[in-house]
């Protein structure tokens, strides 16, 4: 497997520790786990120009990519602040407070409260009350065709 560029990995490096900062989350604490995520999305900012989630099967990246809704930091940790491995409590444990019912993050491992509610969630304004299929999130299901 090629390895991703040494900028590339800086550059999501610093992102991702900004971000943790500012949403008021924790990197992984199993420090392979952070890495894998790290490098994963410094190898889509090589191929592809975009942080793209490593952590989704996508059939089309680039068709994805330009959909914007898996580009981390995600629509999920945006409007719902889950993150399944990057962006999560000190224990690890994605927060799934603010998920609605039904969506299987909150079926996996129930409610996960927000220890830092005051941060994060700059989208939480397209919330929705029920779980949307991956085909069809708040911020994609807000456009026209």
């Amino acid at each position: 497997m090629a390895e991703p560029k040494q900028e590339s990995l800086d550059k999501m490096w610093k992102y991702v520790k900004g971000f943790a900062e500012k949403s008021g989350t924790a990197m992984h604490p199993m420090p392979a786990v952070t890495e894998a995520v790290v490098k994963g999305l410094a190898m889509h900012m090589d191929e592809l120009g975009k942080p793209l989630c490593p952590c989704n099967f996508y059939k089309d990246k680039a068709a994805e990519a330009k959909l914007r809704r898996w580009m981390c930091a995600c629509d999920e940790m945006q409007i719902y602040k889950y993150c399944r491995l990057l962006f999560v409590r000190e224990d690890g444990l994605p927060i799934t407070e603010y998920l609605p019912e039904g969506h299987e993050g909150r079926e996996v491992y129930g409610v996960v409260t927000d220890p830092t509610p005051e941060k994060g969630r700059a989208l939480k304004h397209k919330a929705t009350a029920t779980p949307t299929s991956l085909d069809e999130t708040p911020a994609s299901s807000s456009s026209t065709s």
